[in-house]
């Protein structure tokens, strides 16, 4: 019980904090609402299960086996995270979004979570916190990727929600323009850390 109460509290902390799935779908929420957001809530949450999954059966040793595509990886989603964000600046109002764009759908919500930089950090850190080596491992995986599924729905979806409310009050050119150069700014922020590791590699 103690172990499943430590994952559960990971989980909550890890799926609950600001990070690029949650801006992503904060800011869908309030350009296209609710409904048509959820492919896409179902996509990182389900992707990032799935994640974890191939992470603890061992997909994380192929890093051992070629350490270029680390930084391959990291370089490529911070490329596609800063175009996202250049996305999200250049955002109209709500009822222009509604007719000139549509959302992510869940496909794309799968597989942006093997480019978010934030999704690998807590799938290896998960695993290397609540995995031992033995016959217990693979039904610790599958509780930790279980626990992850049902917990960041409503993780996730608390800032779907945020998001969907805010489209009341910003119907508003000025307003929305506001809204999505924030979150512009924030996603940006949000790669800073993994922009510096990748300077500081090529530096060395």
């Amino acid at each position: 019980m103690e172990y499943i109460l430590s994952v559960v509290l990971f989980a909550i902390s890890s799926s609950v904090t600001p990070g690029p799935n949650n801006i992503m779908v904060m800011t869908s929420g309030l350009n296209f609402g609710v409904r048509k957001s959820i492919p896409l809530l179902s996509g990182i949450c389900i992707g990032f299960a799935l994640m974890l999954l191939l992470v603890g059966l061992g997909f994380a040793q192929l890093f051992n086996l070629f350490p270029g595509l680390n930084l391959l990886i990291k370089v490529a989603g911070t490329l596609y995270l800063l175009y996202l964000a250049c996305l999200i600046a250049r955002s109209g109002t709500v009822g222009q979004s509604g007719r000139h764009a549509q959302p992510f759908g869940f496909i794309k919500g799968v597989l942006f979570q093997w480019i978010n930089a934030k999704a690998w950090v807590v799938a290896i850190g998960a695993i290397s916190a609540f995995t031992t080596v033995g016959d217990q491992f693979t039904q610790q995986n599958l509780t930790i990727a279980t626990t992850f599924l049902i917990v960041s729905f409503p993780c996730v979806g608390v800032w779907l929600m945020f998001g969907s409310i805010l489209r009341r009050y910003l119907d508003n050119v000025t307003y929305m323009r506001w809204f999505n150069l924030c979150m512009a700014a924030l996603l940006i922020i949000s790669v800073l850390p993994v922009i510096s590791e990748i300077i500081v590699s090529y530096a060395g």
